[in-house]
């Protein structure tokens, strides 16, 4: 019994809303996709070593502030 409300609980933490708004997405190998990263650094650095690539997020407002230029 204790260990089904354990997991119930765990299964709560988890499930909670997370925010994934954030201008660059990060695409994975495997298929998954996380779109919470606020710098193309930040979304290469989390793809470093398992692979992926990482591109605007289709969904965020563009705006001047957040275009990066090369």
């Amino acid at each position: 019994m204790r260990a089904s409300i354990l997991v119930v609980v765990a299964l709560l933490l988890t499930s909670a809303n997370a925010h994934a708004d954030g201008p660059w997405c990060a695409y994975y190998v495997k298929g998954a996709t996380n779109c919470g990263f606020y710098s193309y650094e930040q979304c290469m650095a989390d793809i470093s070593g398992i692979g992926g690539s990482c591109l605007r997020n289709p969904a965020f407002p563009a705006s001047s502030s957040s275009r990066k230029r090369k």
